[in-house]
């Protein structure tokens, strides 16, 4: 995956986990990625919404005409499994983007076998922060 290229490509990005805290770091995330020209949709099934953006309890939970391009999970590794199920059956994604310490090598191949890029371990606001840089 070429990351310059991916930034340019993506416009609507899925945040699995979104804090309404903004001491946590997905809010941090979240307000980088708006910050930056981003549609981002907070997924979290506690609050309603967060950084002026409603908020969907889950992927298939989100109006169909929206159309997602990067599912970005904050989640424990060995709950990202039915996110990464819900992404597949949506049909819209085309990447599933795992944070930094979140691994789970089940859902990456579930992903890989639908078609979905995978990255794992490895923050999103970090990696666009480093190819702006380029």
């Amino acid at each position: 995956m070429n990351l310059p290229n991916f930034f340019d490509e993506i416009k609507t990005i899925a945040i699995v986990g979104l804090s309404n805290k903004p001491e946590r770091y997905s809010y941090e995330v979240g307000s980088y990625l708006k910050s930056q020209g981003y549609k981002i949709i907070p997924v979290n099934p506690n609050i309603s919404e967060t950084l002026g953006e409603k908020a969907y309890p889950d992927l298939l939970s989100i109006p169909k005409e929206i159309k997602i391009d990067v599912v970005d999970i904050f989640r424990k590794s060995e709950e990202v499994l039915p996110h990464v199920e819900q992404a597949i059956d949506r049909g819209d994604a085309k990447t599933i983007w795992m944070q930094e310490g979140i691994e789970n090598s089940q859902a990456e191949t579930l992903a890989k076998k639908a078609g979905l890029n995978v990255v794992m371990n490895f923050c999103l606001m970090k990696a666009h922060k480093n190819t702006n840089s380029i």
